[in-house]
């Protein structure tokens, strides 16, 4: 194993360089003010339902993703998120219904407290068990901001969706870029 030492360029290089200098490996950072992100300090998280939930008809309704299977950067909880890096997250999320019909469905990510992204729609007359799910590539200010996903049925009665499905209902999302 060869011995490595630091050695400063201009231009926001740091070489690696072979002790017997035969060979270099030069890493590039970016010239940015602020935080400079690299693998490993990335914020992402992954969450699922851990009960079923019902969802009245014709009423916006925050779907509950209880279950985190990961959250890098402590910024999920009780079914939100709210990131402390500003910049781009893709967000995507899914709900399986227990089987209805004759209803129109649609699955939309809510930037404090506003729909801000709809991710689908399932129209009227479609069969049963249904998935309404998408993604969406949404811009957060890392102090303030926050998401939340919701629904909304118009079966004409009170509707379940199931929870402890971690393949076939989620919420999650990673930094894509800081901003």
């Amino acid at each position: 194993m060869a011995n490595l030492k630091l050695k400063a360029t201009s231009g926001g290089s740091v070489s690696f360089v072979n002790e017997d200098t035969a060979s270099d490996l030069t890493v590039t950072f970016p010239a940015v003010t602020g935080t400079a992100m690299v693998s490993g300090n990335m914020p992402a998280f992954s969450a699922f339902p851990s009960v079923n939930q019902t969802v009245t008809n014709s009423s916006w309704t925050k779907m509950n993703f209880g279950t985190e299977e990961y959250d890098t950067n402590n910024n999920y909880a009780s079914s939100r998120f709210t990131p402390t890096v500003a910049g781009y997250y893709q967000i995507n999320a899914r709900v399986l219904s227990s089987g209805y019909t004759t209803n129109e469905t649609i699955l939309s990510i809510w930037k404090n407290g506003s729909e801000s992204k709809r991710l689908g729609q399932i129209p009227n007359g479609t069969a049963s068990s249904l998935c309404p799910m998408g993604s969406a590539l949404i811009s957060m200010n890392g102090t303030t901001d926050y998401l939340e996903i919701y629904l909304i049925q118009t079966s004409g009665s009170t509707q379940t969706f199931l929870g402890s499905y971690s393949a076939e209902a989620y919420f999650q999302g990673f930094l894509v870029r800081t901003a």
